[in-house]
């Protein structure tokens, strides 16, 4: 057998890994592993920026359960992967980050695209490696896949110098460690502390359960699923918990967040930590007289802000669940004869009436939640939501929101969104990993669709549909052409309202008069300050990035023309931009949502905030959207 060079080492270990997909940008050296794994049968998904693919890679780790890979140059390319990693760290997305550096000999001599990437992202990452030679590559990269893969899911990076990458093994190399990783233990809880808390929940007057992505991660839909359909606890599933139980399940109480969190007298967290998505777990959000009963795979996230570590259980969750099932035995809460249970159905009855006559709105140009509702009338009646078969992929501070609770889910993981950090540019790359994971590439299956314990709907493709502000789709646009280019037919809708949360104008010429003044060439007699921080250009024809690239481009501004070109993405077996007008949106004083509502009085900031954020970013206050006072 002829001497195997490092390249064809590294793209070997990720085969017998089971990776089927890696995700990055080549150059000099890694241009050569790409290569290897692609001669290997990996598919190799190329991108237009380093910080999309590394997004993508941390999502499908997410989607399928295992570490997601993403290949970059040394240097620039390990700078701009940076965000992968942190949305990786902060989201527990597994992810396997590998790059090349400049020779080893060359060190400290200013050497092309020189960084000591290992020094860098130690501290950022579960682990850091660089092979020394050939022969330790191996065992570098699956310790750190391992690493992404066991306990926390997280980050971890493989450093590789070109020396080694080019390098060629000699007669005596021994190749290390090869073959896949066996699933991660999933460790189960003392019963001591079963039994502790079973008694607690069965006290309990105003009971809540709050379902995180943790769980979604875990794939404990159907044992959660099994826990609230025998206690008749009342849930409330973060963003993207969104589906693990359906939303349509009666004990849901999304609609009714605000009173659900200010009433809960003993809580159960599954999945979900008490960081500022769920307000910390603090009053005045919270009922100051809450208990937290936490269970979660990472010991450290155990006791944090409100929690209290006498009443946290640590333990995968899909093993946890039905050990505190046995403890409960036959005990249920009785929703039906229950004040509290009755102000949440009161609650849930106010927002949704409120809601609904939001998206009725027929005034033109539309408001978000009027576009939004139009666009998932549409899905709706090609694919209902218990089928399965769309994939939601939302960013943008109003758009998020507003979707967020139009769009109901029935299935696990079909909902993506910014997320903990709530990162803006997550979408395009998140809806590439999306098509990937569930769809495959060509004739490969996607892996999310073959390598599940649980129903993620009916069987068959599902559509990726992308619901983008303007803003946050200006972060990744470009990656359109990497879908056009793998042939993926996701159809996104661009929400284009001319700005960061709220546009300048309706109408181009008072754009035009603002952009005026900014330039220094408008009329000092109006008085015009010009555009403001958070405009963006008028009228961007955001649908042009699929026509040069052989998708659809269509324009909408009415109703009818969304469901209209919502039919005719759907059905056009290509990538499809919708550019979807809606007006300008009312200025005000921005700030975060969470953070104002989560002031105690007297802090100086207005607790009885209208952002209608609920934990998830900024808004515009008192311009709250869909449920604005749930």
């Amino acid at each position: 057998m002829a001497p195997s060079t490092g390249a064809h080492l590294i793209a070997r270990t990720l085969r017998d890994l089971g990776v089927a997909v890696v995700f990055g940008i080549v150059g000099i050296p890694v241009v050569e592993i790409a290569e290897e794994a692609i001669d290997l049968g990996i598919k190799f998904v190329g991108f237009r920026n380093e910080q999309t693919a590394g997004y993508a890679a941390s999502v499908y780790g997410y989607l399928t359960g295992r570490p997601g890979v993403c290949l970059v140059v040394g240097g620039p390319g390990v700078l701009h992967a940076i965000p992968g990693i942190s949305n990786s760290s902060v989201n527990a997305f597994p992810l396997l980050l590998l790059a090349g550096s400049s020779e080893a000999h060359l060190a400290s001599k200013g050497a092309f695209q020189e960084l000591d990437a290992v020094s860098f992202l130690t501290p950022h990452t579960k682990s850091a490696y660089r092979p020394a030679t050939l022969d330790a590559i191996s065992d570098a990269i699956h310790n750190a896949y391992r690493s992404a893969y066991y306990g926390r899911p997280g980050p971890s990076f493989v450093d590789l110098p070109a020396n080694i990458i080019q390098g060629v093994e000699s007669s005596s190399s021994t190749r290390g460690r090869a073959g896949l990783v066996p699933s991660p233990p999933r460790p189960s809880a003392e019963e001591t502390a079963l039994f502790r808390v079973a008694q607690l929940l069965k006290t309990a007057k105003s009971p809540l359960i709050v379902i995180g992505k943790g769980a979604a991660y875990a794939r404990a839909s159907e044992s959660i699923g099994s826990l609230v359909t025998q206690s008749q606890i009342p849930f409330l599933p973060t963003p993207m918990g969104k589906g693990i139980i359906p939303d349509s399940h009666p004990l849901n109480t999304a609609s009714a967040r605000s009173t659900a969190l200010r009433e809960a007298d003993i809580v159960l967290l599954l999945g979900a930590r008490l960081n500022w998505i769920l307000h910390f777990g603090a009053p005045p959000k919270w009922n100051p007289s809450a208990k937290f009963i936490q269970i979660d795979i990472s010991a450290d996230e155990l006791g944090k802000n409100a929690a209290d570590p006498a009443l946290a259980i640590h333990g995968d969750i899909a093993t946890v669940i039905p050990q505190l099932q046995a403890h409960l035995s036959t005990w249920s809460y009785k929703p039906e004869s229950s004040p509290y249970t009755s102000r949440l159905l009161a609650a849930k009855e106010k927002n949704l009436a409120t809601a609904a006559k939001k998206a009725a709105d027929p005034g033109l140009p539309m408001t978000h939640s009027s576009a939004l509702s139009a666009i998932e009338r549409t899905l709706h009646s090609i694919s209902p939501p218990d089928d399965g078969r769309i994939v939601y992929v939302s960013e943008g501070a109003n758009t998020m929101d507003i979707s967020r609770s139009i769009s109901p889910v029935s299935h696990p993981r079909l909902r993506l969104d910014a997320g903990t950090h709530a990162t803006m540019g997550v979408g395009m790359g998140y809806a590439i990993a999306a098509h990937i994971a569930y769809n495959g590439i060509g004739a490969v299956p996607g892996e999310a669709a073959i390598n599940v314990s649980e129903s993620v709907g009916k069987p068959g493709r599902k559509k990726i549909v992308c619901l983008e502000g303007d803003s946050a789709f200006g972060f990744s646009a470009m990656e359109v052409e990497t879908m056009a280019r793998y042939g993926m037919d996701i159809l996104i809708f661009v929400i284009n309202n001319g700005g960061v949360y709220h546009g300048d104008a309706d109408d181009e010429g008072r754009w035009k008069d603002l952009q005026d003044a900014t330039l220094g060439s408008g009329d000092p007699s109006k008085g015009e300050k010009g555009l403001r921080s958070t405009s963006l250009s008028f009228g961007t024809r955001y649908e042009d990035l699929a026509t040069m690239v052989g998708g659809l481009g269509l324009v909408a501004r009415t109703p009818e023309e969304v469901e209209e070109a919502t039919r005719k993405g759907w059905e056009c077996g290509k990538v499809c931009v919708v550019n979807v007008i809606v007006g300008k949106g009312e200025g005000g004083k921005l700030e975060f949502g969470w953070q104002a509502s989560s002031q105690p009085k007297g802090s100086g900031v207005d607790g009885k905030n209208g952002s209608g954020r609920n934990g998830d970013g900024m808004r515009e206050k008192g311009k709250g959207g869909r449920g604005s006072k749930l």
